[in-house]
C-alpha cells in the first residue's frame, strides 16, 4: 500500500479509537512492535504516521512507541498484548501464530501478489470481506503485504539450484 494511503487509512482508524475517549481529553497511545526503530517500518510508515496523527489532532492523541519489543514478550504475543489491553496498538506479522488466522493465512503464500500496493488492497478487502471474524475482539487498523522477495547473490539466478 502507498506510504500516504497506509498514513490516512491509520490516522482515520486512530482518530475512531481515540473517539471513544472524547476528543476533548488527552490521550496517549502504546504502539507495540518488533523490529528496531531504524527498520523501514518503523522509520518509514508507523513514526511518520504517529507523528501525523499527534498533528492533526492537535496534540490530543499522542502515540508513544515501543520498539524491539520493549514492553516485554515475545513477537507471537503481540496481537493478544493489543486484544487483552496489554498495548494499544501492535505491528506485527500474523504468520508468528501459525494455525490462528486461518483464513488470512492464505495471504502468506508466495507469488500472490505482484507488488506490495496491489497485495495490501487485496488483502485489505479479503479480511474485510471474509476473514473479519479472524479480528472480532480487535480493531484492525491496517493489514499490509510486501512485495515480491528478492534473492541476493553475487552471481545471477537464473534456475533452481538444488
Amino acid at each position: 500500500m502507498q506510504k500516504r494511503a497506509f498514513i490516512q487509512t491509520a490516522v482515520a482508524a486512530a482518530a475512531l479509537c481515540a473517539a471513544s475517549q472524547g476528543f476533548a481529553q488527552q490521550v496517549t497511545l502504546r504502539l507495540h512492535q518488533f523490529l528496531p526503530p531504524q527498520a523501514t517500518i518503523p522509520a518509514k510508515a508507523l513514526l511518520p504516521w504517529a507523528q501525523k496523527v499527534e498533528k492533526e489532532s492537535g496534540g490530543k492523541i499522542k502515540i508513544q512507541s515501543f520498539p524491539a519489543m520493549q514492553l516485554g514478550g515475545a513477537p507471537p504475543q503481540l496481537f493478544d498484548q493489543a486484544k487483552d489491553g496489554v498495548v494499544d496498538i501492535v505491528w506485527t506479522v500474523l504468520g508468528y501464530t501459525p494455525g490462528r488466522f486461518n483464513k488470512a493465512e492464505v495471504f502468506e503464500l508466495p507469488f500472490m501478489t505482484t507488488t506490495g500496493e496491489a497485495g495490501s488492497k487485496a488483502f485489505q478487502e479479503y479480511v474485510d470481506t471474509y476473514a473479519a471474524d479472524e479480528f472480532k475482539d480487535v480493531k484492525v487498523l491496517a493489514v499490509h503485504t510486501h512485495g515480491p522477495g528478492l534473492f541476493h547473490t553475487k552471481e545471477g539466478l537464473n534456475k533452481p539450484k538444488f
